[in-house]
């Protein structure tokens, strides 16, 4: 990428706005383009931190997004190279995940989804025909322009795409995230353009039910079943889809790439191209549900995966887009891997030699010295007696949230409580019998009937907390709620359990999304307890 003219300037063209979202060696920041007064986002990146082989690759994606111009791809529409700091200036995309708007629409179909994965098709398509693979097609990549009912799907993050020559097939490195790899890629065998047609095929069967395709919580049992193309259509979800969707996913997932279905031909299926008389139209509530579930489970994972691969001890960096950290193998190479589903991979050396770990989540950092504390909670109060070390502001934050959260939950202040936890909150609690619970009616039931009606004074200890912070807007911390209670005999009873809890910062707010209780509860005679 050549040096600009020393005269221009980011700030020449361009008024920065408020901050969107931030990685370890960049920012994204709404700016409008002072000659026209439209807006942009603006991703900086802080140069000086960069390799040769990240400035390498932030080159690479430069170079591609310049030369992909369509309505279904987040446009690059400037490159501003200063002396520290590189400035990527794209569609300012605001409708949030295609898979997020679907659960919340009052009415989904076939023919929506035929619409949906059109689009899609319509964005690889435009790839493929300018020598481009993505690499890393997924729900988490597919965006809508705005919120507006309607809104173009685009297709978002070219970090992992390759430039190819024709119909080109050879080795590009080991890359993708593992749902949604070809089985070529995980044969080690040259690949190309189908790999991303693979992708569209495990999209579009989401689409249609709401769960994958593939899956297994064991990486190599997963490789397998995609391997040998081993998916079906299990009753009696897929009874009610038509016969002409079926057959285009089996184009698009047949093992052999040479004979798999192009994004050109895929366009011109009847199931596509004919939807209003091919496809159904028959609400597909049920996919609606599980697709709720799906994404409640991918983005759970990820958090969950994140927090536990942050308490190894291993080498790590952040890649170009402040996105990734790389596991430094004993050869020298670099590589990325995860069993999550929706973690992206990436061998940038070509190496097939046994990795110690890795994750690819946003801005994840690695708290090398976890601090202890303990709180204690008087007459259903929450103070601070004693701390061994503090960490940083942001963990200071996380742990008064976890206070405020805590006191909520002792007094039986159920207002309070909501205005802490995210209106979709999941959770992993005995009570739900091992079901992933979402949203607040279930937690509802507890402060309405059981929190603080049998016991007269409860003291809280939190023992050893351990707060993990995954990046700037992220953070879990874990500890062990040890309870003392007197119930209104006055009885004292004390009872123990382990609790996880996951907060994310939106609009400079904290907000519990989702928290694990161990099965070693106390008795719903207990309230505070009882309810997490």
């Amino acid at each position: 990428m050549a040096a600009p003219a020393a005269c221009t300037r980011f700030s020449d063209n361009y008024d920065l706005k408020e901050e969107l979202g931030k990685g370890a060696f960049s920012v994204v920041r709404r700016c409008v383009q002072k000659s026209t007064g439209l807006e942009f986002a603006a991703k900086i990146i802080n140069t000086k931190k960069l390799s040769a082989r990240d400035f390498q690759k932030l080159e690479r994606e430069a170079r591609i997004c310049r030369k992909l111009q369509h309505p279904n791809i987040v446009r690059l529409h400037d490159s501003i190279q200063e002396e520290n700091f590189h400035y990527l200036v794209f569609d300012l995309v605001t409708g949030g995940e295609l898979f997020e708007d679907i659960v919340a629409r009052e009415f989904y179909s076939e023919a929506d989804a035929s619409h949906c994965i059109q689009q899609i098709l319509e964005s690889v398509n435009h790839c493929h025909t300018n020598g481009v693979v993505h690499r890393d097609l997924k729900p988490e990549n597919l965006l809508l322009a705005s919120k507006a009912k309607g809104a173009a799907v685009k297709l978002a993050d070219f970090g992992l795409a390759i430039e190819v020559q024709g119909e080109q097939h050879a080795w590009f490195g080991f890359a993708g995230t593992p749902g949604y790899l070809s089985p070529e890629v995980l044969k080690k065998e040259p690949y190309g353009k189908p790999v991303d047609i693979w992708a569209c095929g495990v999209i579009l069967y989401i689409l249609l039910v709401g769960y994958p395709p593939f899956w297994d919580e064991d990486q190599h049992r997963l490789y397998a079943q995609i391997k040998a193309g081993a998916y079906d259509y299990p009753s009696p979800e897929w009874d009610t889809v038509t016969p002409e969707a079926k057959n285009l996913i089996n184009q698009m997932l047949t093992v052999n790439p040479s004979k798999r279905i192009t994004a050109s031909e895929a366009l011109k299926h009847p199931w596509i191209c004919q939807r209003e008389r091919v496809a159904s139209v028959v609400r597909r509530q049920e996919t609606v549900d599980c697709l709720k579930k799906f994404n409640a489970r991918r983005k759970l994972k990820g958090a969950i995966l994140t927090t536990m691969l942050a308490t190894r001890n291993f080498s790590s960096k952040y890649d170009v887009q402040g996105r990734s950290i790389i596991t430094k193998k004993g050869d020298g190479s670099q590589v990325k891997e995860s069993t999550d589903s929706s973690t992206t991979l990436e061998d940038d050396d070509v190496k097939e030699d046994k990795v110690k770990g890795g994750v690819d989540r946003s801005s994840t950092v690695i708290a090398k010295d976890p601090e202890e504390l303990r709180i204690v909670c008087p007459n259903k109060t929450i103070s601070q007696i004693s701390t061994n070390s503090y960490g940083s502001a942001r963990k200071q934050e996380v742990i008064k949230m976890t206070e405020q959260l805590l006191e909520a939950i002792n007094v039986g202040d159920y207002e309070a409580y909501t205005k802490i936890c995210d209106p979709h909150l999941t959770a992993f609690e005995p009570e739900a019998l091992g079901n992933l619970v979402e949203g607040m009616d279930f937690h509802k039931f507890y402060f309405d009937n059981v929190v603080g009606k049998n016991c007269k004074a409860v003291n809280t200890t939190i023992l050893n907390p351990t707060v993990h912070l995954l990046g700037d807007d992220a953070a879990c911390i874990a500890y062990v709620r040890l309870t003392q209670y007197m119930d209104k005999q006055g009885a004292a009873h004390s009872s123990q359990c382990e609790e996880t809890r996951i907060w994310h910062k939106r609009d400079n707010k904290w907000q519990n999304v989702h928290f694990h209780r161990s099965s070693n509860s106390p008795p719903f005679t207990f309230a505070p307890s009882a309810h997490k």
